[in-house]
């Protein structure tokens, strides 16, 4: 093991005595006491009209796929550079992904391409905030309002990140998030639909409940509950939920110290980056990010290799990320081909990401700084 990984999940005390009540309760699955306190905190954090919370962002993503009511035949168009979860839940519902590239700078989907990529057969965009800094919301909304198609956010890296001063997960009819153990707030697995358009909520609590009205029951608003529409167990258990709870209420805490490593990173690797021809995250002024990745853009990947490695042999875990899900056997299968998606493919092979966890001490931190700045290019 790595002397420094990658990331490590931030503790908090008071997730310890949640989950014990939670147990002790014998309340364990879904629904219940810590479920609704964590999903109201998520509702006032975020300002979304609701926030459901599911067993992960990829389920909160197959949710919103189910809402649309994506067919055999619809279009949707999502970044090749994302995650798989992101495609999956379009490619599950019989709808054809159609793959945008990123722009240069923030390496979201690139706002200029979307209208030429728009057909008839377009039902929705599903975008990624990545590292949490917002695509170009206004542009993007505009296009879609035009066209008479659904926003989606994958907002997984953007939780408490603003754009315009708008928080992010509620510039789209929906929004889902991760808890995921490597996200800034974490349950270890775990996820959220934000839902911004209310016509949509009831349907989605009964898709939440295996496509039962499970909750109108529970509401006092029908006599006995059974099924009325197609559904999955999306709901995580209340042990889950009194993880999140904490997480939720320790927020400001944890927010803070990733700022704090972030902006260090990005202050003392500026001289030596612009010195040897590496880029770093690029933030708008008009964006507020949540410290969710801090990620070096090395010169190609011969570059970047020399450089994971250098850091492993320093007892340091770096890592790449995503890679083009147009070139993956899937991608090739629906269509893709090499170049559909230039400026993905560049980034893909020299991106590489620097430990940023709640728990990384000054002392890492300046070891990592440190040994990033004696690499050899």
């Amino acid at each position: 093991m790595a002397k420094i990984p990658f990331n490590k999940p931030a503790y908090i005390p008071e997730s310890e005595d949640y989950v014990s009540q939670a147990i002790k309760s014998g309340h364990l699955s879904g629904d219940g006491p810590f479920t609704k306190r964590g999903s109201a905190l998520l509702e006032s954090l975020t300002g979304a009209r609701k926030a459901l919370l599911t067993t992960s962002c990829t389920h909160a993503l197959e949710m919103a796929a189910i809402l649309l009511d994506l067919q055999p035949g619809d279009e949707v168009i999502v970044p090749s550079f994302t995650f798989v979860s992101t495609v999956n839940a379009i490619v599950l519902r019989g709808a054809k992904p159609i793959f945008i590239d990123i722009r240069p700078d923030t390496l979201n989907l690139d706002e200029t391409q979307l209208e030429g990529l728009i057909t008839p057969r377009t039902k929705a965009i599903f975008l990624v905030h990545y590292a949490g800094v917002s695509c170009e919301m206004d542009i993007i909304n505009q296009i879609a309002e035009k066209h008479q198609i659904r926003v989606v956010e994958d907002n997984a890296h953007g939780l408490f990140a603003k754009y315009r001063g708008k928080n992010l997960g509620t510039l789209g009819v929906m929004a889902t998030q991760s808890f995921h153990e490597t996200k800034n707030i974490s349950t270890g697995e775990g996820g959220a639909l934000l839902i911004n358009d209310p016509r949509l909520i009831e349907r989605a609590e009964i898709i939440r409940e295996k496509g039962t009205n499970r909750s109108r029951f529970f509401r006092g608003m029908v006599d006995k509950y059974t099924w009325v529409d197609i559904g999955s167990s999306y709901l995580p258990s209340e042990m889950i939920a009194a993880m999140l709870l904490a997480q939720l209420e320790a927020a400001q805490q944890i927010q803070t110290r990733r700022k704090q490593i972030w902006e260090t990173y990005f202050e003392e690797l500026s001289g030596w980056s612009t010195a040897n021809g590496i880029r770093l995250p690029f933030v708008p002024d008009y964006c507020e990010h949540p410290a969710h990745i801090f990620y070096l853009l090395m010169p190609n990947l011969e570059v970047r290799t020399r450089f994971i490695e250098w850091m492993g042999a320093h007892e340091i875990l770096s890592v790449f990320h995503y890679l083009p899900l147009h070139l993956s056997d899937m991608g090739v299968k629906l269509g893709g081909r090499p170049g559909d998606c230039p400026i993905t493919e560049d980034v893909s092979d020299r991106l590489v990401r620097l430990p940023l966890f709640f728990d990384l001490s000054d002392s890492q931190l300046a070891y990592v700084i440190e040994t990033a700045k004696s690499f050899k290019l």
